[in-house]
């Protein structure tokens, strides 16, 4: 094998993994984790990078807590009797309101990726567990798109705010198994703000 081939096979590992996250972090938005995601997540052993750290910290949470508590704490955090204490959204965190310019944005870049919306769905596109979905598939090559489109995708509507809604979700006063949740998602969309700079 040419070191070419093995720097692609990496690359392809890196790649990977980073849809993986991506994954995972859209799941524990988009809803609340069922019996078997909190069971593998309690599986997880992390290690000793930034990441790393962080995972153990979910791991042994999702050791101690229960699926009925979860629930509890995605409602208050998401949902809650009028609203939740955080709305994850773009516009809201670029506008102070909800459905705005930011969402129209999402919509059109969607729309020129040829990603159509789930009649399912409920949530407006621009809810961060749909724009790490997205994410996930141009990262993992599930979704056909040219090389450049993740990186242009995240700039344009994750860096702008998804830092400081981990942060706000790391500080939320409902969260306590979602606190190691806000610590991973910053931490990673830290990493990826810096290879995306680098890639410039």
């Amino acid at each position: 094998m040419d070191e070419a081939a093995v720097a692609s096979l990496a690359l392809d590992e890196v790649d990977y993994l980073r849809a993986q996250q991506y994954d995972l972090l859209a799941v524990l938005l988009g809803r609340p984790p069922t019996a078997d995601l909190l069971r593998a997540l309690a599986g997880l052993s992390g290690g000793d990078s930034v990441l790393g750290r962080e995972v153990a910290a979910l791991a042994a949470l999702a050791r101690e807590t229960s699926v009925e508590a979860v629930e509890r704490e995605y409602f208050a955090l998401f949902v809650g009797v009028g609203r939740g204490e955080l709305l994850p959204y773009a516009s809201y965190y670029l506008t102070g309101f909800l459905n705005e310019r930011p969402l129209a944005r999402v919509r059109e870049d969607l729309s020129n990726l040829g990603i159509e919306r789930e009649p399912a769905t409920t949530e407006p596109e621009d809810h961060l567990a749909i724009l790490f979905d997205v994410m996930a598939g141009l990262t993992a090559g599930r979704l056909e798109a040219e090389p450049e489109a993740s990186r242009a995708f995240f700039l344009r509507h994750i860096a702008p705010w998804g830092e400081r809604f981990f942060t706000d979700l790391e500080r939320a006063k409902a969260a306590r198994f979602y606190r190691p949740v806000g610590a991973l998602g910053r931490a990673f969309l830290e990493i990826e703000a810096a290879a995306f700079a680098m890639d410039a």
